[in-house]
């Protein structure tokens, strides 16, 4: 009896032994998941996409209170630059592929030039889908209903139309729609007729403001802003409006980047970003 009684106990210890070990592991990695998802993440975003993003980064940092989301909005074109200059950025969203081309080395000669390499490419997806639309002012003083009506009043010099500058995504986009219906930028512009934003938001001021008689903008903001769309671009007018995202080798918190990007491509998000105009291009 003794001896039965000496291997149970044996086997009762060998089993809590075993028990122990097996929770150990899943214990450490619990605790190395929320060390990696924790500090600050610096996000670089197109400035179309302000208020959804900020609004998302707040849902993430509840969901996650070791993580404070920070942003930087502005155009697409100023933000490569301040990332080209060194600047310290986690995730970057574009209103284009043009601006993360510049960044990515698996891109060839022609989009990337300077052989740049500052890009996750394992992390880089098409985040969104937006589009062009021509917006007008309360009231819509000129009755402008289409693009058609837009050329018209360009050539015969009774329409003044707010747009994006060069280097502006929003502003590359109007240039397709001039080289479509065949207008001459530089002329436009010496006819007076073309009223130029650093970036999209200061295009939709222009217009909230009967600035001008209307504007190119992205259809989000025209949402945000509460303006009147008359018409939207089609992919034969200027393309399609892709809004890719990565996050950047040198980032100072990757892990939580990646994190925060794959939460952008949830069902959750995606109904965010619809709420205002744009087309989720994944969800989870």
């Amino acid at each position: 009896m003794d001896r039965i009684l000496a291997l149970l106990l044996t086997a009762a210890l060998l089993c809590a032994c075993f028990a122990g070990c097996a929770r150990e592991p899943a214990d450490t990695r619990s605790e190395t998941a929320q060390k990696s998802i924790s500090g600050e993440i610096m996000v670089f975003a197109a400035a179309s996409m302000t208020e959804t993003l900020t609004e998302l980064g707040a849902r993430f940092e509840a969901a996650h209170p070791g993580v404070k989301v920070s942003f930087n909005f502005a155009s697409s074109g100023k933000l490569m630059d301040q990332i080209l200059a060194g600047a310290d950025c986690d995730l970057f969203i574009s209103a284009a592929p043009k601006q993360i081309n510049a960044l990515d080395a698996a891109q060839d000669a022609e989009k990337n030039p300077d052989r740049n390499d500052l890009i996750d490419g394992d992390t880089r997806c098409d985040l969104l889908e937006n589009k062009v639309a021509l917006a007008v002012p309360d009231g819509n003083p000129k009755s402008i209903r289409s693009y058609d009506d837009l050329v018209k009043g360009l050539q015969d010099g009774t329409i003044l139309l707010a747009m994006g500058g060069e280097g502006v995504p929003v502003g590359q986009y109007t240039q397709k729609i001039f080289t479509h219906f065949g207008l001459d930028e530089a002329a436009l512009a010496g006819a007076g007729v073309l009223s130029y934003g650093g970036d999209v938001k200061a295009v939709t001021t222009q217009v909230s403001e009967k600035l001008v008689d209307c504007g190119i903008i992205y259809q989000t903001d025209a949402c945000s802003a509460k303006l009147t769309v008359v018409d939207t671009a089609t992919e034969e007018l200027c393309g399609r409006v892709i809004y890719p995202a990565a996050v950047l080798k040198n980032a100072q918190n990757a892990e939580a980047a990646k994190a925060f990007l794959a939460y952008l491509q949830t069902a959750e998000a995606g109904e965010a970003f619809a709420a205002v105009g744009f087309t989720p291009l994944s969800g989870k």
